[in-house]
């Protein structure tokens, strides 16, 4: 780390630097007049040497002092440049003062030599500087009008500048001026269509013209003791922008054409590459590679350059650069379809493989998460690019899964994440869950993830079928779906459900339920098969799941129930035809498993819900059967006083809207309902079970199941039981209790008189509206707002029958309210 005292020195002398070239290029500006013509007294010199001092070559100019200063400040200004003291970040901000400083040198000496001063003259003084590197700077200035006079070859001017840039060996200065050079001359390289010369001038410039010519010099040529290694690789860092600016003015030129690129350019780019053997530079070129050069270059040179990666040094970051390149190519190929037979044309798919592998087996240290993340790079490569070619994408998940071989459950966190993305790949391009069960490898990557990753992954694959609405028709992958979501289905490794997370648990099992919807088929053969494929794997999941699992099943059971409604025939053997009976077996037998759980309230609800279902399908013994194990239930299992008062209504709701029994057995079952109602603990409870019981004797749409007389004796035991309650409620707490159980009563009176029940009469009405009405006005009648309501708005009730009239209000109209 730099130390805040050195940040302040490096802020000083920065100061200093732009302080000191501020002032010289103040000088400059006032001496940038223009110099006179050549006169006849004008001495000229010999100017071959280069030893000559800078000052007494001027002095013998007799009519050019301005010119004489201008050159002067000129050097004192890049003088600045010259430090060694500054980082390469505070060293740019120097730099770039100068250069424009430069620009407007630049701009003089055009000027001067429209007016007639020589510029091989100035070409020759301005190298009698006398440091190197404000010469060098002041020749390439020069060198660039120079070129564009074209009073000399630009190649032979670009050569001689190079050849002499060579002289600073300085990385960090070496680095800036040869970025000048670039600068300055990118305008004026000698291209195909150009004023100058031919293209190849310009890549034997860029490439051929300096082989130190390579930016990486400025990388790795920042070497010293290892305690400075982190400000030396901050250092590094800072410069790379500078890295790469060669091959970008390389790419501007527009006569390096696909075959020159191919023979010529990117060779002898690779090779600088290779030979460079420092890693952040050669991170960089092939990056500067991938983002400057056309795509149709990569597609074509894809062996080429794919080549050279296992070259690089095994501490190459050649992941993100492979995946830049895939990314480029990926988008080049969605650019328009017309361009896709190249890619099979040149079989990018295998060559990129390929090439991954190599650099895989090349670069043994590389970590878990770079080599997954290669194959998630060439997976994305393959769906945009081979969409239709589901043999790559299982080829992908075959390779990732021979790199994972031999490994024990990947838990890096960052691994994990790119196995995630990797998996969701194919999801999100095929939006369809079938395709990806047609994928062999598919389950065999899911394998190696931890088993918190694996049950991320089974909610993300079952997010992604609700999202797409995809149903899955056959029992074969519906076998296939469960093995890849087998982490939410059972215990993996024996992992106890008691140390998960609740909620989690909950939302996880609550995914696998709506999961189990999404399964359909038109056959009632394969719906069946599903059905038995489902209730095979949910069984496994031990009783904590149960709970979650097994009503979805039977629901989508009983729809198959009702679709095959009126069949009928023999459970015996497994490949006898679907039937109502055959699956009725098997959801008997499912619902037997919840009594492990244990979840007997629940299991109740289930069983009735089957009992209704095989009514309509007037299977009477079958539904008999159901209501029998719900009654087993209630006796054995529920304990619980708010869920037995739940349950018995349940029962007789249900009981209620059976029509398939006989007079025997329907017997039987009301018997025990009214029964059980009675033996509730409280009395209330009793009270409005009992009543609730009226409805099993009195059904509007059954023929013959109308017992007037069973009715009122319902109603005149649900009257005793809430004369009881009133009676305990005055010997405990001092008062008569509420009516709202003789309200509430009523209100069942006055519906079974609408109905016709001829047992419920008016006159039994009117004394039970007169008991009301007395109970109320009774001293010891506790105040009960709500219960006052709910008779008023009854009593107004029965005023608003008389007052329609008819034949209902003829029957009112006896009832005195």
């Amino acid at each position: 780390m730099i130390s805040s005292d050195g940040i302040e020195d490096e802020e000083k002398w920065l100061a200093e630097g732009i302080a000191g070239l501020q002032q010289n290029a103040f000088h400059m500006h006032r001496s940038l007049v223009p110099i006179p013509k050549p006169n006849p007294n004008f001495v000229r010199l010999n100017f071959n040497s280069r030893f000559l001092d800078f000052q007494f070559v001027v002095v013998l100019l007799k009519d050019s002092n301005n010119l004489r200063d201008a050159l002067k400040y000129s050097a004192q200004m890049l003088s600045e440049l010259r430090t060694s003291r500054l980082s390469p970040h505070k060293y740019y901000d120097l730099y770039m003062r100068a250069f424009d400083e430069l620009r407007k040198l630049e701009m003089f000496f055009k000027e001067e030599t429209k007016r007639g001063c020589s510029i091989i003259d100035l070409y020759e003084l301005v190298q009698h500087a006398g440091n190197i590197l404000p010469r060098l700077y002041l020749l390439c200035t020069v060198g660039s009008v120079y070129i564009k006079s074209k009073e000399a070859p630009a190649k032979d001017v670009l050569k001689d500048l190079v050849e002499m840039c060579r002289g600073v060996q300085h990385p960090v200065r070496g680095l800036f001026l040869r970025s000048y050079l670039s600068q300055v001359s990118r305008d004026k390289l000698p291209d195909i269509g150009s004023e100058y010369e031919g293209c190849y001038s310009a890549c034997e410039f860029i490439l051929f013209g300096d082989p130190e010519l390579r930016p990486a010099i400025g990388l790795s040529g920042l070497q010293g003791p290892a305690r400075e290694k982190e400000k030396r690789e901050k250092e590094r860092s800072e410069l790379r922008d500078l890295v790469g600016k060669n091959l970008h003015v390389l790419s501007q030129i527009e006569g390096i054409d696909l075959d020159m690129y191919k023979d010529t350019v990117l060779p002898r780019i690779l090779e600088q590459v290779v030979n460079c053997k420092d890693e952040l530079a050669q991170y960089y070129l092939m990056d500067c590679i991938i983002q400057v050069f056309p795509d149709e270059y990569h597609l074509q040179t894809l062996e080429t350059l794919l080549g050279a990666c296992p070259q690089l040094q095994p501490t190459v970051d050649i992941k993100t650069v492979l995946s830049q390149l895939m990314e480029r190519l990926s988008n080049y190929a969605a650019s328009s379809a017309e361009v896709l037979p190249e890619f099979l044309q040149v079989e990018a798919f295998a060559k990129l493989s390929n090439a991954i592998g190599k650099v895989i087996e090349a670069q043994v240290d590389m970590p878990v998460v770079g080599s997954i993340s290669l194959y998630v790079s060439l997976l994305t490569f393959t769906l945009r690019v081979h969409p239709d070619r589901l043999d790559y994408v299982d080829q992908v998940l075959g390779a990732c899964v021979k790199k994972l071989s031999g490994k024990a459950k990947i838990e890096d966190s960052k691994a994990t994440k790119q196995i995630v993305a990797l998996l969701s790949a194919p999801l999100e391009k095929y939006n369809d869950i079938g395709i990806a069960l047609k994928l062999s490898n598919y389950p065999r990557v899911m394998d190696h993830l931890d088993n918190g990753t694996n049950k991320v992954m089974a909610v993300v694959i079952i997010q992604s079928i609700m999202k797409n609405n995809s149903c899955i028709s056959t029992a074969e992958k519906v076998e296939a779906l469960f093995e890849l979501i087998k982490g939410l289905i059972k215990d993996l490794d024996g992992t106890p459900v008691d140390e998960l997370d609740e909620e989690d648990f909950k939302e996880e099992q609550n995914s696998v339920g709506r999961l189990i919807y999404m399964f359909y088929n038109d056959d009632p053969e394969e719906m069946l098969k599903i059905i038995s494929v489902v209730r095979k794997h949910i069984l496994t999941g031990g009783p904590t799941r149960l709970a979650f699992t097994v009503p979805p099943l039977i629901f989508s059971a009983l729809k198959l129930v009702r679709r095959l409604q009126g069949q009928d025939g023999d459970v015996i053997g497994e490949d006898m035809p679907a039937t109502p009976k055959k699956i009725f077996q098997l959801l008997h037998q499912t619902i037997e498993a919840l009594l492990s759980v244990p979840a007997p309230e629940l299991a109740l609800k289930l069983y009735l819900q089957c009992a209704e279902a095989a009514n309509d399908c007037d299977l009477e013994l079958v539904a008999y059967e159901f209501f029998t194990q719900a009654f087993i239930l209630y006796e054995e299992e529920v304990a619980d006083s708010k869920a037995q008062v739940t349950a018995i209504h349940l029962i007789i709701g249900t009981l209620q809207r059976m029509n398939i029994f006989g007079v025997e057995n329907r017997d039987t079952l009301t018997h025990k309902a009214t029964g059980y109602s009675a033996k509730l603990l409280k009395k209330p409870d009793q009270c409005r079970a009992v009543y609730a019981c009226s409805h099993l004797f009195w059904v509007d749409d059954q023929d013959g199941v109308k017992d007037g007389e069973r009715v009122l004796l319902c109603l005149k035991r649900a009257l005793r039981i809430a004369n009881a309650a009133q009676q305990m409620a005055n010997v405990t707490r001092g008062s008569s209790g509420s009516v709202a159980l003789f309200v509430e009563i009523l209100n069942k009176y006055l519906y079974f008189f609408e109905k016709g029940n001829p047992q419920i009469t008016s006159s039994v009405i009117q004394g039970l509206i007169e008991l009301i009405t007395t109970e109320m006005q009774s001293e010891n009648s506790t105040p009960d707002p709500s219960a006052d309501a709910f008779f008023s708005s009854t009593l107004r009730y029965i005023q608003f029958q008389k007052q329609k009239g008819g034949v209902m209000g003829e029957k009112y109209e006896a009832i005195k309210a």
